[in-house]
Parts: structure tokens; C-alpha cells; sequence
């Protein structure tokens, strides 16, 4: 009997116990009720291919500035390098020496075409735009070597380009890019063979997929 009662009397003290504030505070420490928070992850194009067209200027050594268009085509083998391939076309103007005696012309129509393709290795160094609070941009500046072939004055040159830009991703498909190469060949048109550093500065538009 003295048992059965004993067991009664701990057992409603135990509940008196548990309906205490001290109790229920060291029953809220070892049972947290935790907010969960709900996050949307971002539709991010995973595709590695990289296609555009550029517009600029090319300043061809020894002659004069001209309009320079072509297209590029990257892959993207990480997130820091990849691969890319571009040609580039432009009409050639005129030699000082053209311009300043007046006579005929050094080259013909067809041999101022000027026309280059080059293969390059690129390394992005990746970076971010903070336009708002609320709106950031992923950028990259971009570092470049490649080879090539250089069509001029009737001539095909093998080129070493050299350069770099900086790309700004507008959305997760479409890029704006600056970009300064410089494609170097062996030329003697106006006299002795020489390296000639041929400068373009462009802008392209390109679509990932």
C-alpha cells in the first residue's frame, strides 16, 4: 500500500514539475522550435558554347584605321578557361606614302582585304558588378594567346594574338564584351620583312548555349 502510494505522489510531482516555468525553459534549450527559411535557387544556363559578333576598329601597321567585323565561337571548359575561335574582316586604307605622294596606289582592291582567323586560349578572372542593393551582375576580365593565318596585301601570314577584354553577363544567356587583340605577323610590303603589330579594339554581343 505505502508502495502504490509513493508511486502516485513522484508521479503528480513530476507533472507539477514539468508545468513550471523553470522546467519549461530548460525543455525549450534542449527542444529549439527553429524557423526554416525557404530560398529559390536561380535558373542558372549551365551550357559552356559562347557565339557572337563583334564590331570595331583595326589599326593595321603602316596603313591606315579601318572598320573591323567578324564573329567568335567559345567553349568554356571551366569556369576559368576555355577555348575560342574567331575570324575577323577588313578592307586596309591607304600607306603614308600613298596618301602624301599622291600616285598609284601601293596595293590593289582585292590585296587591302584583310582577313584573319586565330585559335586562342582564354583565362577569365572572375569578378562581380553591384548595379543596386538588389541587382548584381557576374563579370569577368579575360586574358588571351592563340595562332593563326593572316590573309593581306596577297600574302598568307601565319599570327601570334596576343590580348585580353572584360565581359559583363546581363542575363544568364547574354554577354556584353570589350575586347583589344593584337595580331602580329611577318609582312615586308613596304620594304624589308619585319614583325608588324596589327591592333583591334572591339565590342560583341554573345549568347551562351
Amino acid at each position: 500500500m505505502e508502495t502504490w502510494f509513493r508511486r502516485i505522489f513522484l508521479s503528480a510531482l513530476a507533472m507539477i514539475s514539468l508545468g513550471s516555468p523553470a522546467a519549461q525553459a530548460q525543455q525549450s534549450i534542449y527542444e529549439p522550435e527553429v524557423e526554416r527559411r525557404e530560398f529559390n535557387e536561380a535558373d542558372i544556363d549551365s551550357e559552356n558554347f559562347e557565339i557572337g559578333a563583334f564590331v570595331g576598329v583595326v589599326s593595321i601597321e603602316d596603313f591606315e584605321q579601318d572598320t573591323v567585323v567578324g564573329a567568335r565561337l567559345a567553349y568554356h571548359i571551366s569556369e576559368n578557361l576555355f577555348v575560342e575561335a574567331s575570324a575577323g574582316f577588313a578592307t586596309a586604307g591607304q600607306t603614308s606614302f600613298e596618301v602624301l605622294s599622291g600616285g598609284a596606289p601601293f596595293l590593289t582592291d582585292e590585296e587591302r582585304d584583310y582577313t584573319y582567323y586565330d585559335l586562342s586560349v582564354g583565362y577569365n578572372i572572375n569578378g562581380e558588378v553591384f548595379v543596386t542593393d538588389s541587382l548584381v551582375l557576374n563579370s569577368d576580365f579575360y586574358l588571351l594567346v592563340g595562332g593563326g593565318s593572316t590573309e593581306f596585301g596577297g600574302d598568307d601570314r601565319f599570327t601570334i594574338s596576343v590580348g585580353g577584354g572584360y565581359r559583363l553577363l546581363l542575363t544568364d544567356y547574354f554577354a556584353l564584351r570589350l575586347d583589344v587583340r593584337d595580331h602580329i605577323f611577318n609582312s615586308d610590303l613596304i620594304g624589308e620583312e619585319k614583325a608588324t603589330h596589327n591592333l583591334a579594339y572591339s565590342v560583341s554581343a554573345t549568347f551562351f548555349f
